[in-house]
C-alpha cells in the first residue's frame, strides 16, 4: 500500500504504450489517459473491487465520460467488510446491496483532495428513502475521511474522474452511523448512549423504518439548561419523526408529530416554519438539512428542542400572533403566559385551549382589557388535557371554561369544520379546523371564530 499510487501512474504508463495509443489526423500516436475503471483492473490491491465492479454490472459505468470521484476499497479492506457482515466470499453479497455499497463509493464530479472540505456530499447510490441519494460525511484533517474509511493513497488521475484509495468499504449508513460518523454530533451521541443506554441506537439503526431527526450540534447541547428539568431521554425522543422521511423540499408551514410524549402517552406536536430557512417551534434552525441514511434523513439544528408548552406554539405559529397580543400587551394584568407555561401539576395545567387565528379575531371588534379577559378565559380549559378521540363520536361533549361557562362541541362538524362549538353566548356553528396540537403541558385546537362568553350571568 505505501506505495500503490506510483504502482498505479507506472502500470498506467505501461498500457498507455501497449494499448492505449491513438493516430492523430497526421498519423501520429498520442497517449490516451487511462479511465477509472481501466486504472482499477491495472492494480492488483484493487482486485476485489474490480471483481465486485464487474459482478454489479459497473464497470461500462466507470469506463463512461463521467467525470467521477471514486474512493476505491483496496483488497483487505473488502476482506474486514466481508467477515464484519458475516459474508464467506463476494458472491454471498446479495447483487442489489453490492450495486448500491459501490455506488456508495462514486461521487459525481473530479473531486481532487484539495477540493474536498468538510462537510457533507452525495453519492450516486440511490439506497436512501424513495431513491435519495446518500449522503457522505468528509473529514479534512491530517488524513482526509470518508464515513468510517480513511484516504491512504489521494489523486489518482484518470482520464474521467480521480481514484481516492481508502482503508475500509464504505458501507450504507444508517442515521446511526451519520451521527457517529461527525465528530459535531458527539454531544448528541453521547447523550444517546449514556449509561449504556441502547433505546435510540437500537431503535435509529432499524431500517424497516424510515425516521426523521433533528440532530443538535455540540454547540446546541452546550448552551442547553433544561429549563423546565424535562427528561432528557424525553427531550432527545422529542428529536425524532418516526415511520417518516421528511426532505427538506417536503416541509412546509406545519405540525408534526414526534417520538416524544407528554406524561399520558400522547404524541408531542412539533411547528414547523418554513418562511425563512426551517425552523422548528420557533427556536431551532435547520442548519444543515437532508444528510440522507438507508433509513430516513438527518437534519442537523442549532439549538436543542426542549419540550413544548401550549405557549410554544402560540409564539411559534404566526397565524396566532394576534392570539399572543391578546394574552400579552392587550391583558398585562394578568400573567397568562406565566399561567399556560405550567407544567407537571406546577399550575393549573393541563390545558386545553381553543386557539383562535388572526381571521377569527379579524371578524370582532376585540374589546378592552376587562372584556377581553373572560373571553381569553372562554377559550381554556384548565386540569384537563382533552383530545379529539376524547370527544363523544356522532354526538355532543360539553365541557367547562376556566371562565365558567359550558362549550358544546359536536362531532363531526358541518362542511369543512372537524368539529363544531357552541359558545357561552349561544353562538353555534363555530369551527374547529385543526386538533390535537399536542404540547407536554396540554392541547390546543384550533378556531375559525372567537369564542364568547355569556355576559349575562
Amino acid at each position: 500500500m505505501k506505495h500503490l499510487r506510483k504502482v498505479l501512474v507506472l502500470s498506467a504508463l505501461c498500457f498507455l504504450f501497449l494499448a492505449s495509443c491513438s493516430d492523430d489526423d497526421n498519423g501520429t500516436q498520442t497517449m490516451v489517459e487511462p479511465t477509472i475503471a481501466e486504472l482499477a483492473i491495472l492494480s492488483s490491491d484493487l482486485s476485489t473491487l474490480v471483481q465486485a465492479l464487474d459482478r454489479a454490472q459497473l464497470v461500462t459505468t466507470l469506463q463512461g465520460p463521467g467525470p467521477f470521484t471514486v474512493f476505491a476499497p483496496t483488497n483487505a479492506a473488502f476482506d474486514s467488510f466481508l467477515a464484519a457482515n458475516n459474508f464467506d466470499s463476494l458472491d454471498d453479497v446479495p447483487t442489489d446491496v453490492l450495486t448500491q455499497v459501490l455506488l456508495n463509493h462514486v461521487v459525481s464530479g473530479e473531486n481532487f483532495s484539495d477540493d474536498l472540505t468538510t462537510g457533507y456530499i452525495s453519492s450516486l447510490s440511490t439506497a436512501g428513502p424513495n431513491g435519495r441519494n446518500l449522503s457522505l460525511f468528509v473529514s479534512i484533517g491530517s488524513a482526509v475521511s470518508i464515513n468510517n474509511a480513511e484516504v491512504s493513497e489521494p489523486n489518482v488521475d484518470a482520464s474521467n474522474g480521480v481514484i481516492h484509495i481508502v482503508d475500509e468499504v464504505i458501507g450504507l449508513p444508517t442515521i446511526v452511523d451519520h451521527a457517529v460518523n461527525n465528530p459535531d454530533f458527539s454531544e448528541l451521541v453521547g447523550a444517546l448512549t449514556a449509561n449504556n443506554n441502547t433505546t435510540f441506537t437500537d431503535l435509529l439503526s432499524d431500517t424497516a423504518t424510515n425516521f426523521t431527526v433533528f440532530a443538535p450540534v455540540n454547540a446546541a447541547f452546550t448552551t442547553f439548561t433544561n429549563p423546565n428539568s424535562n427528561d432528557i431521554d424525553n427531550i432527545l425522543s422529542y428529536h425524532v419523526l418516526s415511520g417518516t422521511a421528511a426532505f427538506s423540499d417536503a416541509l412546509m408551514n406545519m405540525y408534526v408529530s414526534t417520538a416524544g410524549t407528554n406524561s399520558d402517552g400522547d404524541a408531542l406536536s412539533q411547528y414547523v416554519n418554513t418562511d425563512d430557512g426551517v425552523t422548528i417551534n420557533g427556536t431551532s434552525n435547520v442548519a444543515v438539512a437532508d444528510v440522507v441514511a438507508i433509513n430516513g434523513v438527518v437534519h442537523a439544528v442549532d439549538a436543542v428542542i426542549d419540550l413544548p408548552s401550549v405557549v410554544t406554539f402560540a409564539t411559534a405559529d404566526p397565524n396566532f400572533s394576534t392570539l399572543v397580543q391578546a394574552l400579552t400587551e392587550l391583558t398585562p394584568s394578568v400573567d397568562f403566559a406565566g399561567v399556560l407555561s405550567a407544567q407537571d401539576g406546577n399550575g393549573d395545567d393541563p390545558f386545553t385551549v381553543f386557539a383562535p387565528t388572526n381571521d377569527a379575531f379579524a371578524a370582532i371588534t376585540v374589546p378592552d382589557e376587562a372584556g377581553l379577559i373572560p373571553v381569553l378565559q372562554h377559550h381554556v380549559l384548565a386540569g384537563i388535557n382533552v383530545r379529539s378521540e376524547d370527544l363523544m363520536p356522532n354526538g355532543v361533549t360539553n365541557v367547562l371554561t376556566l371562565e365558567g361557562d359550558i362549550l358544546s362541541i359536536t362531532l363531526p362538524g358541518t362542511e369543512d369544520n372537524i368539529a363544531d362549538v357552541t359558545d357561552g353566548a349561544g353562538n353555534d356553528g363555530i369551527g374547529i379546523i385543526a386538533v390535537d396540537v399536542q404540547a407536554n403541558n396540554g392541547v390546543i385546537h384550533v378556531l375559525n371564530t372567537v369564542l364568547l362568553p355569556d355576559t349575562t350571568n
